[in-house]
């Protein structure tokens, strides 16, 4: 479904370097990685925020390496929402619809949908500066999935909520992911979000990826003494 080949990519001081994974058509990809290793450059180069230097990405074996973000039928969310503060939750979520023109009564359906899913619908007429942090994170994934992205992008997505919205969240995102199916690529420092919610995890250091594996594979049977180590585990 998704593929990237040989992917080299530098920023100021910072590579990714030789980058080389796929992703099934409906898993949930995790990456994980120390602070600093590239793990959010490798969304954004997914995204087409950044072109990468060599290399190619591919979704449904089609080149889309240089293609501009909004011809990449993909959704972001970052950690920090980014959501518009002049814009009522209502607008905010269907924001993308309306750029891609689509009619009323389908745009009315998809929020009701998404909205009820999540929790939200009662919150449609707030100013997203009225919400929690929890709410705003649930307004910034709605917005990012009621298009029907092909690929889902998530940056650190729980990471600045409390234990018991967070674990709430993370509940809502493996319902959702059930019901959707929609291909996510999700990067944590949580490593119990990754066992959580991952069908595969991959493992980076340094701009690189240095082994990819279920999350059994990962956790309780790592292939290199990092790995081991960053996991915590004394299999190796």
């Amino acid at each position: 479904m998704l593929k990237l080949e040989h992917i080299n990519k530098k920023l100021g001081d910072f590579r990714l370097k030789n980058i080389n994974f796929e992703v099934e058509e409906g898993e949930y990809f995790v990456i994980l990685g120390p602070t600093g290793t590239g793990k959010t450059i490798i969304l954004e180069t997914i995204a087409g925020i950044y072109t990468p230097d060599s290399g190619d990405i591919y979704i449904n074996n089609i080149n889309i390496s240089n293609l501009p973000p909004e011809k990449r039928n993909i959704g972001f969310v970052y950690q920090d929402y980014l959501l518009f503060p002049h814009l009522s939750v209502r607008k905010n979520i269907i924001f993308g619809l309306r750029a891609k023109k689509a009619n009323k009564a389908d745009t009315d359906k998809a929020l009701q949908e998404i909205s009820i899913m999540l929790g939200i619908d009662h919150l449609l007429n707030r100013n997203p500066l009225t919400l929690s942090g929890g709410e705003q994170q649930r307004v910034a994934f709605a917005r990012a999935v009621v298009t029907s992205p092909k690929i889902l992008l998530l940056d650190e997505v729980s990471s600045a909520l409390d234990p018991r919205t967070k674990e709430n969240f993370q509940h809502n995102l493996k319902k959702i992911h059930k019901k959707l199916k929609t291909t996510t690529i999700h990067i944590t420092h949580d490593f119990n979000e990754a066992v959580y919610l991952a069908d595969r995890i991959a493992i980076m250091k340094d701009g690189e990826i240095c082994e990819i594996g279920t999350p059994e594979e990962i956790f309780k049977n790592p292939k290199s003494e990092f790995v081991a180590n960053f996991t915590g585990c004394k299999t190796l």
